[in-house]
């Protein structure tokens, strides 16, 4: 019987998937794993979330205490998020998973694109996109 996304099974890797699983949230988290953000920084730093989106995937990681979110008090509003001191433990998770798409991705470029097909015309390739791109510079995320 299937198990809806709402209810944890007892599949660790299914547990593990309800907290981070959603289109932003790696790459919320990847981006808070640099430092605390404000809202608004988040929201440009990944300009093809809408701020609805951005604002469910936090309110979703708030609640499972994987990020923090520390509201100042003020008018108008100075809200930001930073990693949990719980959250900073799925940086390694995090770090695995990246390193696997980004494996998977190279995979993918060469399954369609064989060599000997080279010497047909292709379309240039688009750029990608920066809200999925990996940064070389990382800050130590384990949780010492």
């Amino acid at each position: 019987m299937a198990v809806s996304k709402k209810e944890i099974g007892e599949c660790p890797i299914d547990a593990t998937l309800s907290v981070i699983d959603g289109r932003w949230k790696g790459t919320i988290l990847w981006r808070l794993f640099d430092g605390p953000m404000r809202t608004a920084e988040l929201r440009r730093s990944i300009p093809e979330i809408t701020e609805r989106m951005l604002i469910r995937h936090l309110h979703d990681l708030v609640e499972a205490g994987i990020i923090d979110r520390h509201d100042a008090g003020t008018v108008p509003p100075c809200v930001h998020y930073s990693i949990s001191e719980y959250g900073m433990t799925l940086g390694p998770v995090l770090q695995v998973l990246c390193d696997w798409g980004r494996t998977h991705m190279q995979r993918r470029v060469k399954k369609n694109h064989p060599r000997s097909r080279a010497a047909a015309p292709t379309s240039p390739a688009s750029p990608p996109s920066s809200a999925g791109t990996t940064r070389n510079v990382r800050r130590n995320v384990s949780p010492a």
